[in-house]
């Protein structure tokens, strides 16, 4: 058998570009599906990204995962299908679509029209999809991004309608008033999960404000706060009915008169520190209850017409209070956070909504209307204006510098409010019970994230805000009319059912204008205005891809829950979490049963890569630059696939590129070349080889068979990818140099095709161990070494046990150690001790077990030493340093020897080529040569050796113990 001519020089970019027009020629991929029709299914969803920029390495981290383990469980005999999926509404795509239009503020998306504005969206969606085609496809992933679904098809939006309904009609959704996190900017609600992607540390400025009492107008409680804007919506102080406060006096920094605060006992020291003062009184919380303060701003305080308007600017009691920090005395503002809001709702208090949805102050504060509360250029703006307007009538107390961690818009970076609202909710912790139960079901990798981040993000899950007050995005399928009727949507022929029109499109320009008449009061009955949150689209995956349940449910049952998916770990708290929750709420079960969440990809010097500051080089430079295998296998090998953060570090990407795929290439390029001169043909069934090394290799290949079997099938990528390299290093820095001389030598015949017959064995099973997780090379060996057609349409390779032998794998892992230690002793005596001289004996030890002979003659030929000796009196090893005038001799024919083969290698001839060999020189140095000449000829392949100078291809003078010798070769 004839293998392919092998280039020496490993150029993985080519080699890949070759392969890819090979797959597309061949439909190689589709072909792999093909011959698995009838297989067993393996179900894999793939969450759908947005195509508004080009692939980053957090996408191709996800991708390779994506990748590498559907092929394997496809090469383990499995049905796998692959289709790519458009992530296509929300927030991301309004955006860009704002930016093209020039709009700044949400109103002129109203003023231009929701379908000019759609259309945009629209348009700009998937800008990026052929570049994303390109980059996957070079990335070695296969995956069908022909017949991608996406979010925004008509067919995918009525599946989310239908899941929401399945939600209603199990009384999961309800309209509330909460305090949530809204974006000024955007003017709409976030989720929990979208508040926790944006969270940054600034410095804020906080104050602690003096509120007058109205009975005792020198006396005031002092308040502490870190939103200064929201004191003017301030209707009443809270105080812990069990804490200590006092009432101090002191004197006025500034008129000299006595003045006195009410605070909590704890937060003295730390509020007046070096100031002098007095302690009047001591007493509980609940003796404040009820007393009465001057507002801070009167904007609101004499309009009487405010609901509740008799309880406010009161103090009340409040069980959150504590004296951790502050002064022990809480503002108060119904309208700007979760406590607040309830505590109002519980005491009755009047409710002041001071701001619109875009965080500008209203008309009716007369001071501060216009004014964007935290403006993002400058979120201080707002609070020192009025911190200035405390100062100026003498009721700031102080003020300070507050650095703390802020939820800023994870879009647009604008700083989030706490803002109370209407919405429309998921009631989560309805299910959070059962969610928490069915979630132990998950394996997960790493399996930390099960309890950790996942199940945390779990147990603390709260109702889901999924209603959005934006325009492109799935609708919510709510219409209501005057009279309270409500009628849910949960398909498309529902709707045309009650409209008696064609529905063909159910964004929100289409569907608002929808209507239809009311079976209780015949009025026209109007959707609710909001749209939903991207993450129920996202949640509503499984069933969108395939139109459940209107079409394809045979499908859907036998691919749910899903064996695989994988995202980043970032996922817990979004795809994975809203996921099992509508699993949870829809079916009562999980959606997923494995999967494995990744960190971040990060710049080398530890900071987010930017487009902006260049700070990481592109993908598809580095591809075609190193290769993709190289990329995926530095991303496989790298604590990035246990849920850590990777610092992406090229020079540690062309190390693996240098170490691992240069010793898989000399391996394959080598058996190549001496298998073509000897005409090797393998042999399905050749009989079994009792070469010591041959035994080994077989031994650790089936071993790491079992191992990466193992990993895989628990879905430990990490672990299964770092088993190569030792594997690789064995074979091409061990096995292969140690069994050079059985290839080049005309000798044992038996041994030499043993040799050949085991190397082919190691090559084509590992080629198939690779094949998910470097592709490219995979097939490129395999094709080559088995002329079929592709590695990745046979199957996963399956361990024989019967060629394990751990016995034989620890006693060359301690001839290893004998001799690592041997040449360490030899590097110590110098450099007359070099390897080519070789010395009288090797003794070894105590810390070694007595080795066979096969062993001893390995550490002999490797250390260089004419016997070996075990000697259980000696710690570790010990050389004989005298050297003999005969082992002088044959120091100095190596030397001769590999300086020949030096020449060979200048002069480019090849392995198999006889070359004449000239020499001249020292007496006693030619006298070496002729005293070995049959060694020399056998190991450097000369026809014969002249004893002069010459016209030669190449030569070199060798200069041996201040001994001259010219040496010349040609052909």
């Amino acid at each position: 058998m004839s293998f392919k001519k092998v280039d020496s020089q490993i150029k993985l970019p080519e080699v890949e570009e070759k392969i890819l027009n090979f797959w597309t020629e061949n439909k190689t991929f589709e072909k792999s599906l093909a011959i698995r029709h009838d297989a067993p299914v393996f179900s894999f969803y793939d969450g759908p990204p947005f195509a508004t920029g080009s692939p980053h390495y957090g996408h191709l981290v996800a991708s390779v995962m994506k990748d590498a383990v559907p092929r394997f469980f496809t090469m383990k005999g499995f049905k796998v299908d692959r289709v790519w999926g458009w992530d296509c509404h929300g927030l991301p795509i309004e955006n860009i679509a704002e930016q093209e239009l020039g709009i700044k503020q949400k109103k002129e998306i109203e003023k231009i029209g929701v379908g000019k504005f759609n259309d945009v969206c629209r348009a700009k969606v998937l800008g990026f999809e052929d570049e994303w085609k390109k980059v996957i496809r070079r990335f070695g992933r296969w995956v069908d991004m022909e017949n991608a679904y996406s979010t925004m098809d008509l067919k995918y939006m009525e599946s989310v309608w239908w899941v929401f309904k399945q939600l209603y009609d199990k009384d999961l959704i309800y309209e509330g008033y909460r305090s949530m996190h809204i974006c000024p900017r955007c003017e709409t609600t976030l989720s929990q999960s979208e508040v926790a992607e944006g969270y940054r540390t600034i410095k804020d400025l906080s104050v602690i404000a003096e509120f007058r009492l109205v009975d005792e107008p020198d006396t005031s409680f002092l308040a502490w706060t870190t939103t200064p804007w929201t004191l003017i919506a301030n209707v009443a102080l809270a105080v812990g009915s069990d804490i200590n406060y006092v009432k101090i006096e002191k004197k006025d920094g500034g008129t000299g008169k006595l003045v006195r605060f009410i605070l909590a006992k704890d937060r003295l020291i730390e509020t007046f520190k070096d100031d002098e003062y007095s302690i009047i009184e001591t007493f509980k919380g609940d003796k404040l209850v009820g007393k009465s303060y001057k507002p801070l701003f009167d904007d609101y305080v004499k309009n009487e017409k405010i609901e509740n308007h008799n309880n406010g600017w009161k103090i009340v009691s409040a069980d959150f209070v504590t004296t951790n920090e502050g002064t022990g005395i809480v503002h108060i503002a119904p309208a700007f956070g979760e406590d607040d809001l309830k505590l109002g709702q519980e005491k009755h208090l009047p409710f002041i909504q001071h701001i619109s949805m875009d965080g500008v102050i209203k008309d009716e504060v007369k001071k501060f209307a216009g004014l964007m509360v935290k403006p993002i250029d400058d979120s201080q703006k707002t609070d020192v204006e009025i911190i200035k307007d405390l100062a100026a009538r003498n009721l700031l107390f102080s003020k300070e510098k507050y650095e703390h961690s802020y939820p800023h818009c994870w879009r647009c970076d604008t700083p989030l409010l706490n803002y109370a609202t209407s919405s429309w909710f998921v009631a989560v912790t309805k299910i959070k019970k059962q969610a928490i139960e069915l979630a132990q079901e998950i394996n997960w990798s790493p399996k930390h994230i099960k309890e950790g981040r996942f199940g945390k993000w779990l147990e603390g899950a709260r109702d889901w805000s999924i209603s959005r007050q934006r325009y492109w995005a799935s609708v919510i399928p709510i219409w209501r009319c005057e009279c309270g009727e409500i009628v849910v949507v949960g398909s498309i022929k529902e709707l045309e059912d009650l409209t008696g029109k064609k529905i063909t499109d159910l964004h929100k320009d289409k569907i608002d204008p929808v209507t239809f008449p009311c079976k209780k009061c015949d009025k026209q009955i109007h959707r609710v205005p909001d749209v939903l949150d991207t993450w129920f689209d996202s949640g509503s995956m499984p069933y969108g891809q395939l139109h459940f349940p209107f079409e394809n449910e045979e499908k859907f049952e036998n691919t749910y829950p899903a064996k695989f998916i994988a995202e980043g770990q970032d996922q817990t708290r979004a795809w994975f979490y809203y996921l099992h929750v509508l699993s949870t709420a829809v079916r009562g079960e999980i959606s997923f049963k494995n999967a494995i969440a990744n960190g971040i990809v990060l710049a080398e010097d530890g900071k987010k890569m930017s487009k902006r500051l260049k700070n990481y080089p592109d993908p598809m430079e580095i591809i075609n630059l190193y290769g993709a295998d190289a990329l995926r296998m530095y991303l496989l090998t790298s604590p990035v696939m246990q849920a850590e953060n990777l610092n992406f570090t090229e020079k540690d990407l062309a190390e693996i590129s240098r170490g691992f795929f240069r010793m898989i290439w000399n391996s394959y390029s080598f058996f190549t070349l001496y298998a073509n001169i000897d005409n090797f043909t393998p042999q399905e069934n050749s009989p079994k080889s009792e070469n010591i090394l041959d035994e080994w290799i077989l031994s650790e290949l089936n071993q790491l068979i079992l191992d990466v079997n193992l990993k895989m099938s628990n879905y430990d990528l990490l672990k299964a990818s770092r088993l190569f390299l030792p594997f690789i290093d064995n074979l091409s820095n061990w096995y292969i140099r140690r069994s050079r001389k059985r290839f080049q030598k005309a000798g044992d015949q038996i041994d030499k095709n043993n040799a050949y017959q085991t190397l082919h064995t190691v090559l084509v099973e590992l080629s198939k161990l690779l094949a998910p997780f470097t592709p490219f090379i995979a097939e490129e060996i395999f094709q080559n070494l088995t002329n079929q057609e592709s590695v990745h349409l046979v199957d996963f390779p399956k361990t024989d046990k019967t060629f394990i032998d751990k016995e034989i794998n620890q006693r060359m892992s301690e001839t290893r150690m004998v001799i690592e230690q041997g040449l360490a002793k030899r590097s110590v005596l110098g450099n007359k001790y070099k390897v080519r001289q070789p010395l009288g004996h090797l003794k070894y030890g105590k810390n070694f077990k007595k080795l066979d002979d096969k062993f001893e003659t390995i550490i002999r030929e490797e250390v260089n030493v004419k016997d070996i000796i075990f000697d259980p009196n000696i710690n570790g090893v010990e050389l004989d340093s005298k050297i003999t005038i005969l082992l002088q001799q044959e120091g100095q024919k190596n030397d001769i020897m590999r300086a020949i083969q030096d020449l060979r290698k200048k002069a480019t001839y090849s392995p198999e080529e006889l070359v004449i060999l000239f020499y001249n020189g020292d007496v006693e140095l030619t006298q070496i040569v002729q005293q070995f000449t049959q060694e020399i000829k056998l190991e450097t392949k000369l026809s014969k050796l002249q004893n002069e100078q010459a016209s030669v291809d190449q030569n070199i003078e060798l200069s041996l113990n201040g001994k001259n010798l010219w040496l010349g070769v040609k052909k």
